[in-house]
């Protein structure tokens, strides 16, 4: 599809924002686009951080990405429930959940794939079959999966309705006073940060952490957190609003490596739903796993790593 467009604002805004812009699609898109010669400016391939000027004449020539499915792998799984309608899975730590740009292979998605065949809900997409919700790639722990639209789709109004069971374990930075707490506050994404989240009340979601301590080490808590909402990174962005921080987590704490852990120490323990077909009340819980065990017991030894 090619578009033409005249540049009549302001002098000196960039190439790519106004060719995002103009054309309905994201920046990077934009930026790829004028890298290979699909968006020109009066006649003349250039960079996409060029000052247009008024009066300038945009050419694009925007074709569409080749649509990709998700394939199937050879993945092991850790599986905790399976039948008709839905499997229990526990991922592990450094598993991307589902397949995304310049992250094809290896995900959740790529081993369920391979094990369902094509016993799995279409609802999500051809990237996304199967999946209801997600945790973060350096997030452990349990994961919900359809199989049957069916199930797809009363497992998603009971996520919607807040009425799923959903608890986390995590190390945090500090010594947290009180032995439980609630978080209640808006989630959105980050207005410079747009690859983040942040506690705003600017285009957000309410959102709700109750949080009860496990451990105390001095410089570190152990801590059990039960999810009222699930919005994105809402343990890791809520935490770090009242100034504690999950240890590891290099985007909302500190830069600081912490040489026990990749990623934040945050594991999804337990998760409790109603069956889709039965109407039966179903929980089930994971062990903590080795890195989370492992960074406990450095915690113990001296409350600092």
């Amino acid at each position: 599809m090619k578009l033409e467009f005249v540049f009549e604002n302001r002098s000196g805004e960039r190439l790519d924002v106004f060719a995002a812009a103009s054309g309905g699609i994201s920046r990077s898109r934009a930026a790829a686009l004028i890298s290979a010669g699909n968006i020109t400016v009066n006649g003349k391939a250039v960079g996409k951080s060029v000052k247009l000027h008024a009066g300038d004449r945009v050419e694009m020539t925007v074709t569409k990405p080749e649509p990709y499915r998700a394939l199937a792998q050879d993945i092991p799984l850790d599986i905790l429930y399976e039948d008709g309608d839905l499997l229990v899975v526990n991922k592990p730590k450094g598993m991307v959940v589902h397949p995304a740009a310049g992250n094809y292979e290896n995900t959740l998605v790529n081993a369920v794939l391979f094990h369902c065949g094509d016993s799995l809900s279409g609802i999500g997409g051809v990237m996304r079959p199967g999946i209801l919700h997600r945790i973060d790639k350096n997030t452990s722990g349990l994961l919900l999966v359809a199989k049957n639209d069916n199930a797809h789709n009363r497992l998603a109004l009971q996520i919607k309705e807040h009425t799923l069971t959903r608890e986390y374990e995590a190390v945090v930075y500090g010594n947290i006073k009180e032995e439980n707490g609630t978080v209640d506050a808006p989630i959105g994404r980050h207005t410079i940060k747009r690859k983040q989240m942040a506690v705003t009340e600017k285009n957000s979601k309410n959102a709700v952490t109750h949080y009860t301590v496990l451990e105390r080490f001095g410089n570190f808590t152990h801590i059990r957190c039960r999810l009222e909402t699930g919005r994105t990174h809402q343990i890791r962005v809520h935490m770090s609003y009242i100034g504690h921080p999950l240890a590891g987590d290099d985007v909302y704490g500190p830069k600081k490596v912490i040489k026990e852990l990749c990623g934040q120490c945050l594991h999804a323990k337990k998760i409790g739903f109603i069956h889709p077909t039965t109407g039966e009340y179903l929980e089930f819980e994971s062990e903590l796993p080795g890195y989370f065990m492992n960074f406990l017991e450095v915690c113990r030894r001296n409350g600092k790593v």
